[in-house]
């Protein structure tokens, strides 16, 4: 039977609509990135809209943070109780605000050599090649002078800081953990290293490096390994008492020896994944580092994520528009509230820790001190030290988990108070006269390595509630 001219009205209409679309999308055509390719350049040409994005991080600077930011200021001239605290150790010789993640290395480099006495192990999360170092070298990567690991490096590589191999698998564009201690960590913690999610994986490839770690030393001060002290912690929950007992548990994660007080001592670095994921609102809410600080954005007609890694107060706050409702400048104005309440405590706990150190090298020089009561002292002070220094280490003025923050520098207070109280009865038992206050003889430290410092006097002002000068 004959179709009648009406049965193909449908077929008719059908191509007139496919020859007004648009042309149909092309799929991306992707090359292939070399196998364990380390240069971001070639990466970048197969991904160019990312590899300009995160270029954009040698921009840096200070933007609308009041704490922090990206360009190397002077810490120990910020917080000048530092100068007594780090006494002894390299930080307290020379120790900056980081920038961006270009810089990484070459702010390693830039920074007094004091900085870099542990050997080769320093660049373990400074540059790409750390771990084909560490594989290849064994022992001799931890415990070789820095520059001489460092001279293995590629010379067109020398300053080369993060690399997009660090995070990425080159035949996948997977996320990946390419430092082998960040696995040792998670099955510390009862977390299977091959069983994580895509928003597990979104925070853990910056904790690969935005940890606290261990370089433990042999019998001769020599670095023989690197590691995460989260053996006593679990997952959601690392605690500061829980990273001071492993440090403590083994007297080579001891690594330096305080000058005024003559107590050995571990460090406690960066400690923003261990702050964070101790129970924060944002942790609990399933929130990664990259939902922060590398938001989606859109590139011309693509979406990318963005990989200017920087903190939302230098972006308008773009990221946290994206789940709360509130005004730019109100959410920037919750922030500053959260770090300068933060701050204050934080300079108030460093400044108690200062007086206590300073008291205690006094009772260390005073024959006839009472050995129990000066004992009890030190044992304080290290509690103090370890908790004003996780808060002070950790790079985000305590907002990362404001409730901790505040938790860990009130013990710190605590045992500075502490600390202070039983060295001055030691010493008042020994017949010293003990002054209200001690000097903290910030002068001494203007010659700091290789650096001439020169010290302002004004610089060592108490903060006020608000923790502004």
């Amino acid at each position: 039977m004959k179709k009648t001219w009406w049965a193909w009205l449908p077929v008719l209409i059908l191509l007139l609509l496919a020859g007004c679309a648009p042309p149909r999308a092309e799929k991306v055509k992707t090359a292939s990135i070399p196998p364990g390719e380390v240069d971001p350049a070639v990466w970048g040409k197969v991904y160019p809209l990312e590899y300009d994005s995160f270029m954009m991080t040698k921009e840096g600077g200070q933007g609308e943070s009041k704490y922090k930011g990206s360009e190397p200021r002077d810490k120990l001239s910020e917080y000048p109780f530092q100068l007594v605290l780090l006494d002894g150790w390299g930080m307290g010789v020379e120790f900056n605000e980081p920038r961006g993640h270009v810089y990484m290395l070459k702010d390693q480099l830039d920074v007094d050599p004091s900085r870099r006495k542990a050997g080769g192990v320093c660049l373990s999360c400074k540059s790409p090649y750390a771990p084909q170092l560490k594989e290849q070298m064994g022992l001799a990567y931890f415990q070789e002078p820095y520059d001489r690991v460092h001279a293995m490096i590629p010379e067109n590589h020398a300053e080369l800081g993060l690399s997009c191999i660090d995070c990425h698998d080159p035949a996948s564009m997977d996320l990946k953990l390419s430092r082998w201690f960040m696995e040792d960590a998670l099955k510390a913690l009862g977390k299977d290293p091959a069983n994580l999610t895509r928003q597990e994986m979104r925070t853990l490839v910056c904790a690969q490096c935005h940890n606290t770690y261990v370089i433990p030393k042999d019998e001769n001060m020599k670095s023989t390994d690197l590691f995460l002290p989260w053996q006593e912690s679990e997952w959601g929950k690392i605690t500061i008492e829980d990273i001071e007992s492993v440090i403590k548990s083994d007297p080579a994660n001891l690594e330096w020896k305080h000058n005024p007080t003559g107590i050995k001592l571990g460090h406690i670095r960066h400690p923003e994944f261990e702050l964070y994921s101790n129970g924060s609102v944002h942790w609990r809410a399933g929130v990664a580092c990259a939902d922060c600080h590398m938001p989606y954005e859109r590139v011309g007609s693509s979406k990318i994520s963005s990989h200017h890694v920087q903190s939302p107060l230098k972006d308008n706050m773009r990221a946290c528009t994206q789940c709360h409702n509130q005004d730019p400048q109100w959410l920037r104005e919750q922030v500053i509230l959260i770090q300068d309440r933060v701050n204050n405590l934080y300079t108030r706990a460093g400044n108690a820790a200062a007086q206590a150190a300073k008291a205690i090298e006094l009772a260390n020089k005073t024959s006839g001190v009472d050995r129990q009561l000066l004992g009890q002292a030190k044992r304080f002070y290290e509690k103090a030290y370890y908790r004003v220094t996780f808060i002070g280490a950790e790079n985000s003025m305590g907002f990362h988990n404001p409730e901790e923050a505040l938790r860990v520098l009130g013990d710190g207070l605590y045992y500075a108070d502490q600390a202070l109280m039983k060295a001055r009865e030691a010493l008042v038992k020994a017949g010293v006269e003990v002054p209200d206050k001690f000097d903290l003889e910030l002068s001494r430290y203007a010659k700091r390595g290789t650096k001439e410092v020169p010290y302002r006097p004004e610089q060592n002002l108490e903060f006020t509630f608000d923790g502004t000068k």
